[in-house]
């Protein structure tokens, strides 16, 4: 995980999780939506995880 990748899902969570596939950026932008801390919670998770 890049320096970049943390500072964009920090400033807009959807974008950085986008090469992650469909669901993940529909779960993060939901999220983003009700409000900012989820978001960026769940997009540094699944940029953390090592499986994908």
């Amino acid at each position: 995980m890049s320096i970049w990748r943390v500072l964009l899902s920090i400033l807009f969570p959807p974008l950085a999780v986008i090469d992650k596939g469909c669901g993940s950026i529909l779960i993060v932008l939901l999220l983003t939506l009700a409000g900012w801390v989820p978001g960026v919670v769940a997009a540094l998770v699944i940029l953390n995880n090592p499986k994908s």
